[in-house]
């Protein structure tokens, strides 16, 4: 995926929020787990509980390193069918996740395209209207400009829309009729500055290396009491006796001077916190970041970002930063 094609970041962002955009997320890995014992291997992994859905839904979840908790990865599972999942890992994770669960690395086998934005389903229905229907966090088979993919409404930019898994050889004609039906191509750069609007996670970013779920504002996806538990449950259960030391928060700059990670968050001189994620809103016209901060830094808080040398002023605030469909 180019970081933009001839538009250019911007465009491609407010296309995404106003219209249709098509991403190529081929890079992102795919996991086949399939055959008798495919759901218990997944449950005693990963740390959300696949029993509170059903075959043909989708779900978020993450992979935990066993001794701290941290984040190995964030991951979607499509529960393609009874005994049939397609686990779909960040795609420099994909060794560890069949480290932990095996199956078959297919990722070479398909591409994946994401179809974001409030028109993404009609533009999609004029090639592919079974595709069109699927509705949010659901999986089912559909045909698109006449080629059999698996379709999930799932999505990384706080829009509506799915993702569609398409044989890799006729991957181009899908991308082709859906730039013909009118879908923007999108690239690198829309792909992050849309997501950090909707304030979501970039493994590396704010999930990885002594990243807890907690610590990220994530413990929705834990379920704590399922059968069997999951990798990383006892520290994960240590650090929530204790409560967390850390929290990921949103801040906002006025002008157009993106924060940056790695920054560092201050108040009154002393530092607090560090900036994981930072850049331009091409909604909001002005700087956006999100940071690990104090439990305790009440949103309003006004904050220093230093960066080389350079003060910001900041504010902390509610995310996501723009409203999610």
């Amino acid at each position: 995926m180019p970081l933009s094609y001839g538009e250019g970041t911007l465009a491609e962002h407010r296309a995404c929020r106003a219209n249709a955009v098509a991403f190529d997320v081929s890079h992102l890995g795919t996991v086949r787990v399939h055959g008798r014992g495919a759901l218990a291997r997944l449950q005693a992994a990963f740390t959300n509980d696949l029993m509170k859905i059903t075959p043909g839904r989708a779900q978020y979840t993450h992979l935990l390193n066993d001794a701290d908790a941290s984040v190995l990865d964030d991951i979607i599972v499509w529960w393609i069918a009874d005994d049939i999942f397609d686990v779909m890992p960040n795609a420099s994770n994909t060794h560890d996740v069949l480290s932990a669960i095996g199956g078959d690395d297919v990722t070479a086998s398909r591409a994946i395209i994401a179809v974001q934005g409030p028109e993404a389903r009609s533009r999609l229905a004029t090639i592919g209207p079974d595709a069109a229907a699927i509705g949010r966090f659901r999986v089912g088979t559909a045909a698109v400009a006449g080629i059999t993919c698996t379709v999930a409404g799932t999505g990384y930019t706080g829009e509506d829309g799915v993702e569609v898994a398409v044989p890799a050889a006729e991957a181009g004609i899908v991308w082709d009729a859906l730039v013909a039906a009118g879908v923007v191509p999108a690239g690198l750069g829309a792909r992050d500055t849309l997501r950090l609007e909707a304030a979501l996670p970039l493994h590396g970013h704010e999930l990885g290396s002594g990243i807890t779920p907690l610590q990220a504002g994530l413990g929705w996806v834990v379920a704590w009491d399922k059968d069997g538990g999951f990798y990383g449950r006892d520290a994960l259960v240590s650090e929530r006796e204790r409560g967390v030391a850390r929290q990921l928060r949103g801040l906002t700059v006025e002008g157009r001077r993106p924060p940056r990670a790695d920054q560092v968050v201050m108040v009154n001189d002393a530092p607090v916190g560090v900036v994981t994620s930072g850049n331009f809103s091409p909604m909001l016209e002005h700087g956006i970041a999100l940071a690990f901060l104090p439990p305790a830094l009440a949103v309003g808080t006004e904050v220093i970002i230093d960066g080389r040398g350079t003060q910001t002023p900041a504010r902390v605030v509610a995310t996501p930063f723009i409203p999610r469909p």
